[in-house]
């Protein structure tokens, strides 16, 4: 190295005006300073570490400023707590973010690297399942592209959810170790480790002046190490935390036993409590399952308050009339509901403030996400097991329904079936607390994740807490960050935007309805599907690097990508594709464009009929991609370990997106919105968001098709018997039989039965035989619409030109308007 890149090599990135040639230099420091190897040897993984390292620099340098005016502004800030934070790759992201993609690219170039080849060494962040993970995600990234001052809160997975590995048509789960290697963006804090009790007994003592006190004793105590991720907004001047808590033990190692040789029971204590925090969801199938669940969702909001408040009283001492002020928290689901009780126990037991004046804070510094109008997502724990393992909880929750109960009783006087349905405790032979009722009692306010979610919500769900408290229950509709979902993963699609409107659009999305005037051009035409075209290419080539399967990237691409559940429907596109199948078998000439279905997708590991479903796809894919007859009109994919960088690949290539669930299912979606956005097409019914996407883009630029919500209702009530479509359709009776003979799984007969058993003497409950129908029309009027290029590409531009209010920096001015009451805070 010459002696300017010596002098540089002792700089931070961000004290010097970034050229290509600083950036080589600081990516080579990191090679040999950090890496301890040299262009020479080094491989792929190296550069990424190197490249990682150098970025970071920026990174922790943005965050510094970040953090220090915070605190000089003493601001109030959002506490974002979620379960799941589906943050994907931050190389490129922050490479992005910072503006120095481009000069990076050049960078390593001359060093002999490709940057595409590097950033697929990165692993996905295994923090998140799907939407409501990945919503977090683009959230924490608006609230610093915004300079709003925010924190996530969640676990430090060691594995996450799994790696899903597909043999012989089935679903494996594996470990998820995208830890093994280390990871360049993330920063332990031992300076802030919580300890966090549980199980034990309580005890009630009488103070001086005749206060009942209690002490709880706990009979293990666990320690929350924090990993904290920068999160770097949109421009690189704020980066804002995502706080993730590891479990450990308190006592490390029990030498005594150790000498006296019990090698595995010396070490118990340490694995039981680093369990905590070692998967995503466990199969809570088991009595074991849901008390691990459970401990994890106490351990993260437990570990979380302790470092608010210790973060507060740094600046206002024991003084908690101004907690509210400075403090808001938001609970993303009902995963985090334990927090209500938690904060309840400390300002009550700890901080010995009355009752009513620790309650007035709690219901002044929380709010609720609901995410589902399923009621068994609505989670509910035994009371037992609650008393079992967070024994003061259990009384505290006891308490705030009794005090609760006396206020139903003002509203509604004697009706005990209303106080049986909003009561947090539900009774039976096992009594259960309802964490949805805790959520909302708790919380000032609550709120639906689309129109039409959130006026289900008021209507069916919670229609006595609206009544009871009106205007409580409001409406935020979810969106997307386009720095990820359009300028990172869909590079070419950017450039061609920023050549006709600019390249501020990444935070004014609202700027891509510049793009509805080209949409009849017939140059601009062309030179949308020509970037459509090549994406479609290299998915192409993806998908055969991953399974082998050769696809023509000039067929249609159908892509449904989301969690495997009956509701999101992936079974209704299964019997769609047969029936093409059977169609073209009974007439090699029937009339359709070359059609490629591409499926990703998970199923939880306790999912039987889910994991039944993905076998179903398997193995109808299997045959009609071997049979000859028909596979140069029909290819089925199912691409393995569906995650966000997969997602990123898939979404820039899609024609068409999938959006097919019940209506009054979905509470939103935001896989439509991606796939819209990048120029699909949706197919969908009235669910979720894709109304409000019907109402952006237009009846003359979406497929809309199925029964409303009203008309899901109506046929409910007069008695739905899924038979009569069996019966009177010849079409679903040839393709459910075809399930239960051995041709898709010769040698096995009724190895899909299962199939067709749940849509038939299972009820149907998502009512996909009443829709199939009406589906395979929309999708015979997609098809003609395809042909017509003129027409679709029009359709397809006027996708992306209608996305702008499905920006997450939307969503979030609504909560910080309606729900947070946030002020932005500028990092110079």
């Amino acid at each position: 190295m010459n002696a300017k890149a010596n002098a540089f090599a002792r700089q931070s990135l961000s004290d010097v005006k970034l050229n290509k040639s600083e950036i080589k230099d600081t990516v080579v420091r990191h090679l040999h300073c950090t890496l301890g190897t040299d262009e020479n040897k080094a491989n792929n993984h190296a550069w990424w570490k190197a490249t990682s390292a150098a970025v970071q620099e920026l990174v922790l340098e943005g965050l510094r400023k970040t953090q220090k005016t915070h605190y000089l502004n003493d601001t109030r800030a959002v506490h974002y707590f979620s379960a799941e934070f589906l943050m994907g790759r931050l190389l490129s992201n922050n490479l992005h973010n910072f503006g120095l993609f481009e000069k990076t690219n050049q960078a390593l170039n001359e060093l002999g690297v490709s940057l595409s080849d590097i950033l697929e060494e990165e692993p996905d962040m295994a923090l998140g399942n799907g939407g409501l993970g990945r919503l977090a995600a683009c959230f924490i990234d608006s609230l610093a592209t915004m300079e709003l001052p925010a924190i996530g809160y969640g676990i430090h997975y060691e594995h996450g959810l799994f790696r899903q590995e597909i043999k012989s048509g089935v679903q494996i789960e594996r470990p998820d170790s995208w830890r093994d290697y280390g990871n360049p963006w993330e920063i332990c804090r031992p300076e802030s480790i919580q300890e966090v009790s549980l199980y034990g007994y309580v005890e009630t003592k009488y103070g001086e002046n005749g206060r009942i006190q209690k002490e709880w004793h706990p009979g293990s105590i666990v320690k929350g190490v924090p990993w904290d991720i920068p999160v770097v907004g949109y421009g690189g001047n704020t980066v804002n935390v995502l706080r993730l808590w590891q479990s450990e033990s308190s006592d490390y190692f029990n030498w005594d036993v150790f000498n006296a040789g019990g090698y595995i029971d010396a070490q118990r204590e340490n694995v039981q409590a680093e369990t905590i925090s070692k998967v995503l969801y466990p199969n809570d199938e088991t009595e074991a399952g849901k008390e691990l669940r459970l401990i994890q969702q106490y351990f993260f909001c437990a570990c979380s308050l302790k470092d608010i408040i210790r973060r507060y009283k740094r600046a206002h001492g024991d003084d908690w009339s101004r907690f509210t002020d400075q403090v808001v928290i938001q609970l993303n689901d009902t995963h985090p509901a334990i927090a209500i009780p938690e904060l309840m126990r400390i300002l009550v037991d700890r901080a010995e403030l009355d009752w009513d004046d620790a309650w007035a804070i709690c219901t002044e510094t929380f709010a609720y996400t609901n995410h589902t109008l399923l009621p068994e997502a609505l989670e509910r724990w035994p009371a037992r097991m609650l008393e079992k393992i967070l024994p003061r909880h259990l009384e505290i929750i006891y308490e705030i329904n009794h005090r609760f109960m006396a206020e139903v009783e003002k509203k509604w006087p004697g009706d005990n079936a209303v106080k049986a349905k909003l009561s947090i405790i539900e009774e039976g032979a096992d009594k259960m607390v309802r964490m949805g009722n805790l959520s909302v009692i708790g919380s000032f306010a609550v709120n639906g994740v689309a129109e039409i979610h959130s006026k289900l919500v008021k209507q069916n769900l919670f229609p006595e807490f609206n009544e009871l408290w009106p205007g409580k229950l409001t409406n935020v509709t979810n969106g997307i960050t386009p720095r990820r979902w359009l300028k990172a993963c869909n590079p070419k699609l950017s450039s061609l935007i920023d050549s006709k409107i600019g390249d501020d659009w990444p935070t004014n999305l609202s700027k891509l309805e510049q793009l509805a005037e080209f949409a009849d051009n017939a140059r601009f035409q062309k030179q949308f599907m020509q970037v459509k075209q090549e994406n479609k290419q290299e998915l192409a080539d993806e998908v055969k690097a991953l399974t082998g399967i050769d696809i023509d990237p000039k067929a249609i691409f159908d892509i449904q990508i989301k969690r495997l559940h009956e509701y999101k429907r992936q079974h209704l596109n299964l019997l769609h594709i047969m029936t093409l199948y059977r169609r073209l078998l009974e007439n090699p000439d029937y009339d359709m464009h070359p059609r490629v279905f591409l499926f990703g997708a998970k199923a939880a590991p306790g999912y039987k009929l889910a994991k039944d479903i993905i076998y179903a796809i398997n193995q109808v894919a299997e045959r009609i991609n071997n049979d000859k007859r028909v596979n140069h009109k029909l290819k089925v994919v199912f691409m393995p370990n569906y995650r966000v960088s997969l997602a990123e690949k898939m979404i820039p290539a899609a024609d068409v997106s999938e959006q097919i669930s019940t209506a009054g299912k979905e509470a939103s979606g935001t896989g439509n919105m991606k796939l819209a956005l990048n120029g699909a097409v949706t197919i969908g019914t009235l669910d979720g968001a894709n109304i409000e996407i019907a109402e952006e883009v237009g009846d003359d630029n979406i497929f809309i098709f199925g029964l409303t919500v009203d008309e899901v209702h109506a046929l409910k009530f007069k008695g739905y018997n899924p038979y009569d479509y069996y019966y009177q359709n010849k079409e679903i009776k040839a393709v459910l039989d075809w399930l239960e003979t051995d041709y898709f799984t010769p040698g096995k007969p009724g190895a899909l039965a299962s199939v067709k058993q749940s849509l038939l003497d299972g009820g149907d409950p998502y009512l996909v035989l009443a829709d199939f129908e009406a589906y395979c029309k929309a999708q015979t009027d997609l098809d003609a619409a395809y042909r017509e290029p003129k027409r679709w590409a029009k359709m397809a531009i006027m996708n992306t030109a209608k996305m702008g209010k499905f920006t997450s920096d939307r969503s979030i001015t609504d909560y910080v308007e309606r729900i947070w009451k946030l002020s932005s805070c500028h990092v110079d």
